[in-house]
């Protein structure tokens, strides 16, 4: 198996630019170093959405990320690398926080749920109080227009670890994922998409993304557990779009 990429890695910008080890340890050059020992074709790096309370990149760290990547590229033939978000799944209309105004500055889009974004409204406030309590006992239909609206509103490369931190039904996710051609992460990390859950989509021409969600240079491409759930799930490993069998 060869591992051609890794969108979903984060460095110590997503927790302001500092090295003071709260959330991200590596610096971009490091994960890009990383990869490159790793022999990968391609790294995609890929903060935390301007609307998260703790770890958000800021407008101002975006540019100098952009020319820091743009830098790299030049430094590193060898290697694409890209500059991409984690944006926040922010409520069921399927808002992200990407602002127009930014856009131009990334190459590609990821959109996951977490509990560390900023509610927009008291209902969103509950759902997050809920997911954070119960899993999303109250909330599986309030999650699950949140993930399936962000896939019809937006221009996403793929949604990260589905179901993660609240309940989803995974199938009309899967339904509109295969409408809009939005990929599906198999995130090892947080063991999401599970084995079950894969198994009931899998039927559906659906794009699926491995994604090592790296916080420490030396989980880059490190798809070990996700690769483990796939083969449990009896997924065809030839579906899953960021590595060649």
């Amino acid at each position: 198996m060869k591992i051609l990429a890794d969108y979903h890695n984060h460095t110590i910008f997503s927790c302001g630019g500092n090295d003071n080890r709260r959330h991200a340890t590596g610096k971009v050059e490091d994960n890009v170093s990383a990869a490159l020992e790793k022999g990968l074709d391609k790294i995609g790096i890929s903060e935390h959405g301007f609307n998260h309370a703790f770890y958000g990149l800021s407008k101002e760290n975006a540019k100098k990320e952009r020319d820091e990547i743009d830098r790299l590229n030049k430094k590193y033939p060898q290697i694409e690398i890209l500059m991409g978000m984690e944006c926040n799944i922010l409520d069921d209309s399927g808002r992200i926080d990407m602002p127009d105004d930014m856009k131009k500055h990334f190459d590609y889009v990821l959109a996951g749920y977490h509990f560390g974004s900023k509610p927009t409204s008291l209902k969103s406030l509950f759902h997050h109080i809920d997911n954070f309590i119960t899993k999303g006992f109250f909330s599986k239909s309030y999650n699950t227009r949140s993930v399936v609206n962000a896939m019809k509103n937006n221009d996403l490369l793929y949604i990260t670890h589905p179901g993660d931190k609240g309940r989803v039904d995974i199938e009309e996710i899967a339904k509109v994922a295969e409408q809009t051609g939005t990929g599906l992460e198999i995130n090892g990390h947080h063991n999401r998409l599970s084995a079950d859950m894969i198994r009931q989509i899998k039927h559906r021409d659906i794009k699926f993304f491995i994604g090592s969600d790296a916080h420490d240079p030396k989980n880059i491409a490190n798809f070990d557990r996700a690769i483990a759930i796939a083969k449990e799930a009896q997924l065809d490993l030839n579906r899953i779009v960021n590595i060649k069998i």
